[in-house]
């Protein structure tokens, strides 16, 4: 019985359920990107993906589940994030980001990191006819000095599309889990990279290189 407030998680994701809500997050925005690209013809094959924290190694893994050529940009230069990447059958870049988006011309981007310097640079390096979803939250009161004529000329002209996207539904939430339940699992373990105990909760909150999702464990 599908109920109207709650979505079950396969039982073999016990240990990783804590991912179910950043992956609502880009189940919504990959609907975003086919509700868009439905205004007429769209049929992408590539996107990027900034960032390769929670938001962006899964948003990675449901492109890879759609069969496109997934690429994931970190400025992270070796070490887990790179490796995660690449087990996904993904490609991994650190290079500037108007670098990779000249190189990989990705119909798809979706920004998560909401570091404003990788915005810029992105809507000003938009690929033609592509969609942008940023998921990424920038923090507030940093001034950017930048040309926005020049971007909104860019993305008028190359029919470009720049949509924000975050909360989720039920249906984002049960796209959530099938995704979680049709991914390695082995794979999804090593996106908890710690469990802190709930008594040292401050421990989670000193960041460490690796660090890609760190929860608090309840004993």
């Amino acid at each position: 019985m599908r109920s109207d407030h709650a979505v079950k998680l396969d039982p073999s994701l016990q240990s990783v359920g804590m991912l179910m809500e950043p992956t609502t997050v880009v189940a919504k925005a990959w609907e975003q990107v086919d509700r868009v690209g439905g205004r007429g013809w769209f049929d992408p094959t590539s996107v990027l993906i900034t960032g390769a924290g929670p938001i962006g190694l899964l948003g990675a893994m449901l492109g890879v589940q759609r069969g496109m050529d997934v690429h994931v940009l970190d400025r992270m230069t070796d070490g887990l994030k790179p490796q995660l990447v690449r087990d996904l059958g993904a490609t991994y870049h650190s290079d500037p980001v108007g670098e990779v988006l000249a190189a990989v011309r990705p119909e798809v981007v979706i920004e998560g990191t909401g570091a404003a310097p990788v915005i810029e640079e992105t809507l000003r390096n938009a690929v033609p006819y592509a969609i942008t979803v940023l998921t990424g939250i920038s923090n507030p009161g940093r001034s950017e000095s930048i040309d926005l004529g020049a971007i909104n000329r860019g993305l008028v002209l190359d029919n470009g599309a720049i949509v924000g996207s975050v909360n989720a539904n039920l249906r984002h939430y049960e796209a959530a889990a099938a995704a979680l339940a049709a991914a390695d699992r082995s794979w999804l373990e090593r996106l908890i990279t710690r469990r802190v105990p709930l008594e040292q909760f401050a421990d989670a909150f000193a960041a460490r290189a690796d660090d890609v999702k760190v929860v608090l464990t309840i004993s």
